[in-house]
């Protein structure tokens, strides 16, 4: 494998027409098959970058070709593989965030000191008055002796903290200085545009320093935004930990401290449990949205599915247990799939269609490179605990492989979210049905839920528009469901023997277009169970191409994404928690097709 090569860099210099250059930089760096962040804003660039060396210089040329970006001199370094997942160019207000306008580092900055004249100055004991720019955590560490705290927890606070320094220091020299001096760039402005008239900062900034002048005048470590959390003045790494939730600095009675739960708090910034599922949410929906962009199934890969052979089949070829298993495919499609090699052990010797399989015996199908239709990748993770996680599913998106779909699915992209430990979904919901839906942490949690599920204890209300106005405003279906259904041809599905189940419905509204607005009441789970009631009732469901009005069967299983939506939405959800036993209850929002106001039923005319 090629060496990859990744740059990293910022510049502040005024750009414009930021619409229009983030758009040639995404199209010329996907080309490229270049993949990483570049922010852009009014006020400059910041970038990091990774692919081949022939790619990453046509980039610098195009950036070179940028007003201000001519002599744009990028941090090198060399990897074994892609460090990014995708291409990502984003417009930003600011590439370092201040929230004051009026300072622009590219038009001016102010004086620098260098670190040997700054020890100079203090060694001659001239009078100057030392200003701390950082974040109150990372000043935990250490500072320059006698140097100004400001107290801040953000950049955004330091224009407060400035306003109220003492009127005297402003015809007074004053050094500013932070961990390698880029704050300083907007914070030295900013004081000479409030009245400061002797404003330094320290070029470099406490590392240059620490670097050319050791530790003289200065006391305790220096934060640094890596592994190491914090470097002495010989820039060793220190015996500090980090709190990784809000990276303060913890000493050996901080890392003993009940509140320092290691990756989720420490005494500085413990916050209670709704608190903290909220951010874990929020990094779980970043993964989600780095991981599905783009969607995983957009590159022509092989994929590989496996086919596993129960007792009841031991002793046939494999080609008639193929047959059996999935009667949805034709014999000679499997015959066919046989003949070209697609089927393997774990080991990956070919397995032919007159293979004697055994029971428990796992066959591997191989699938050629192909590419994925597109689906849906909104998803929206509402609750997340140690036991469970539910979900709010789009559609089109199928919840596993199936078909023609193998990476683009809910499982998939979770496990890539959530790698290593992959949630285990209790239920499911059908490709082209959105709404909620109950995941387990482990198979513990997943196997006490599902109980739950089959005994019916499981509250499960789904919203659903149906073509036609049925004449009562509450009715029921008991209709067998069969596994069939879905390949029956034009059979009726009252004349399939199956499995018992039942759906009750309520009128919410009837529209003048026809349809219906119903609330579905399941009192079993059965595949397709809703759509196929209506269906059968002579009410197919808004969307549904694949039960079809006059009780027809269509060819289209999942819908693209272009496709007028299924209106069919998994609206509430009410079980027992597998590890508190409380009674949980979870609503998702409503699709803009249910909008209507869910109260008293309209009478049939």
């Amino acid at each position: 494998m090629s060496a990859v090569t990744n740059i990293s860099s910022y510049r502040f210099v005024e750009l414009t027409d930021l619409k229009a250059l983030r758009e040639s930089l995404l199209a010329d760096c996907k080309s490229w098959s270049l993949k990483g962040t570049i922010l852009l804003s009014t006020e400059g660039i910041n970038l990091f970058v990774a692919g081949s060396a022939e790619s990453i210089n046509l980039l610098l040329a195009k950036l070179r070709a940028i007003p201000g970006l001519e002599d744009l001199m990028p941090k090198i370094s060399i990897s074994d593989e892609q460090p990014f997942n995708r291409m990502l160019v984003r417009v930003k207000k600011e590439i370092i965030s201040f929230g004051m306008e009026s300072i622009r580092p590219a038009n001016y900055t102010s004086p620098k000191l260098s670190a040997t004249e700054l020890k100079r100055w203090l060694d001659e004991g001239r009078p100057v008055t030392l200003l701390d720019t950082r974040n109150d955590y990372e000043v935990r560490l250490g500072s320059f002796k006698g140097a100004i705290i400001p107290n801040i927890s953000t950049f955004r606070e330091f224009p407060e903290a400035v306003r109220k320094l003492p009127e005297e220091l402003k015809q007074q020299p004053v050094v500013m200085f932070c961990t390698g001096g880029i704050r300083c760039e907007k914070a030295g402005p900013f004081m000479e545009q409030e009245g400061f008239r002797q404003i330094f900062q320290l070029d470099g900034g406490i590392l240059k320093y620490f670097e050319e002048c050791g530790g003289e005048h200065y006391e305790g470590e220096c934060f640094v935004f890596d592994q190491r959390v914090g470097v002495d003045p010989g820039l060793q790494e220190s015996d500090y930990a980090v709190c990784f939730a809000c990276q303060a600095p913890l000493n050996k009675a901080d890392q003993e401290d009940t509140r320092h739960v290691e990756g989720v708090s420490c005494p500085h910034c413990f916050v209670s449990a709704p608190e903290r599922m909220a951010e874990r949410i929020e990094r779980i929906q970043e993964s989600i949205l780095r991981v599905s962009n783009p969607l995983p199934g957009s590159f022509a890969l092989e994929n590989r599915r496996p086919v596993n052979i129960p007792a009841t089949l031991a002793g046939l070829t494999l080609l008639e247990a193929l047959v059996q298993l999935f009667p949805q495919v034709t014999p000679e499609e499997w015959e066919a799939r046989c003949d070209e090699g697609r089927f393997v052990n774990y080991g990956g010797i070919p397995r032919g269609k007159e293979h004697v399989v055994h029971g428990g015996e796992r066959v591997v199908q191989v699938f050629p490179p192909a590419v994925e239709p597109a689906v849906s990748a909104e998803i929206q993770i509402l609750h997340e605990d140690e036991a469970i996680m539910v979900v709010h599913k789009p559609a089109p998106l199928p919840m596993h492989a199936s078909g023609r779909f193998h990476r683009n699915t809910l499982q998939f992209i979770l496990n890539l979210a959530l790698a290593p430990k992959y949630p285990r979904p209790v239920h499911r919901l059908d490709a082209n049905t959105t709404g909620l839906v109950l995941f387990a942490r482990t198979r513990h949690f997943c196997r006490l839920l599902q109980g739950q599920f089959l005994a019916g204890s499981v509250v499960k209300q789904y919203l659903v528009r149906a073509q036609g106005q049925p004449l009562v405003d509450t009715f029921f279906s008991e209709a067998p469901i069969s596994a069939e259904t879905e390949v029956m041809g034009t059979r009726r599905v009252d004349e399939i023997e199956g499995l018992v189940s039942r759906t009750d419905f309520e009128v919410i509204e009837r529209s003048s277009d026809g349809t219906t607005l119903l609330l579905a009441t399941l009192g079993t789970g059965r595949t397709n169970q809703i759509r196929v009631h209506l269906w059968q009732l002579g009410y197919p469901v808004v969307g549904d191409l694949t039960y079809l009005a006059g009780h027809r069967i269509g060819e289209v299983q999942t819908l693209d994404i272009e496709s007028p939506p299924l209106q069919l939405h998994a609206w509430k959800l009410a079980f027992r928690h597998p590890l508190s036993g409380e009674n949980l209850q979870f609503e998702a929002a409503r699709p803009d097709w249910a909008l209507e106001e869910l109260t008293a039923t309209v009478p049939a005319s």
